[in-house]
């Protein structure tokens, strides 16, 4: 096929010899299987930001850094050059997140490099070679529903240990290769530490995986294993491997009125010093 003038670049650093067909295209870019000398991979080409239908951008960049004080007030303003140093942060996430995910041994695709907006990264295969189906495409019988099920919370487990909530995980970007769940399309990946959401969006993966296999094993529906893996994320309870119930005892205990408000002014004055701190930066 015609090489697409974003990977066009790859093509002439000889980083691509050549564009075979187009895999799939989503809400935030198109995946194209490229051939690197005797190598079969994919490149994933990220749509601009006035292209992408992710919603809530927003909340995924918080608790995202760069360390050049220009970029980052670029970035707070909003200027032209902000902006495209907010795509470089978005695009190089996923990067950052595969690596780190690929360490501490959670399934996800082998990453080589971002250039010029272009993911290269590993071809998930299925078990005749072929590029893995999304786990939307695959028939599962409720002892297989299980079996993914279980696995992918083990992989959501390694995830929260590495310090990484993905954010946006559902059928649609989990692959299924010859050796089962592969996790893909991590740009929205936040830190478990750095962002006031992560709890809100590590609960809700949990539960879009219930919703998913609870059509093949009912009983999964009812489990509250986000809530679970969570808690004990935060009483650093949390190991891979750990047995989960899928079940939370409620907390009874009366609630700290004077703990609650001691830490809400806390948050107040840290924003209140962190917006003085981004006027003083502005301005000088």
């Amino acid at each position: 096929m015609k090489t697409p003038k974003r990977i066009q670049p790859l093509v002439e650093e000889g980083l691509v010899d050549e564009v075979i067909r187009q895999l799939m295209s989503g809400k935030e870019a198109t995946v194209y299987v490229v051939r690197c000398g005797d190598d079969i991979r994919c490149a994933k080409v990220y749509k601009d930001a006035s292209q992408r239908s992710f919603r809530h951008a927003a909340t995924y960049h918080e608790g995202r850094t760069v360390k050049n004080s220009r970029q980052a007030r670029a970035m707070e303003k909003g200027s032209r050059y902000g902006r495209k140093m907010q795509e470089a942060v978005w695009q190089s996430a996923e990067v950052d997140a595969l690596y780190r995910l690929a360490a501490a041994g959670v399934r996800v695709p082998e990453p080589y490099l971002c250039f010029e907006g272009v993911l290269l990264m590993e071809l998930v295969a299925d078990a005749e070679g072929n590029a893995a189906p999304r786990l939307n495409d695959v028939e599962l019988s409720e002892a297989l529903a299980l079996a993914f099920h279980a696995s992918l919370l083990e992989q959501v487990v390694r995830m929260l240990c590495a310090g990484v909530v993905h954010g946006d995980l559902s059928e649609f970007n989990i692959l299924v290769g010859a050796d089962g769940p592969v996790i893909i399309d991590l740009p929205q990946a936040v830190d478990a530490a750095g962002n006031n959401d992560a709890k809100a969006m590590l609960e809700r993966d949990v539960a879009n995986l219930a919703t998913y296999f609870g059509q093949f094993a009912p009983e999964l529906r009812v489990s509250q294993y986000g809530k679970e893996i969570w808690h004990l994320y935060q009483g650093g309870l949390l190991h891979p491997g750990i047995a989960l119930s899928g079940q939370v005892e409620a907390d009874t205990r009366p609630v700290n009125v004077d703990e609650v408000l001691r830490e809400v002014e806390a948050v107040r004055e840290e924003e209140e010093a962190r917006q003085r701190y981004l006027q003083e930066a502005a301005e000088s």
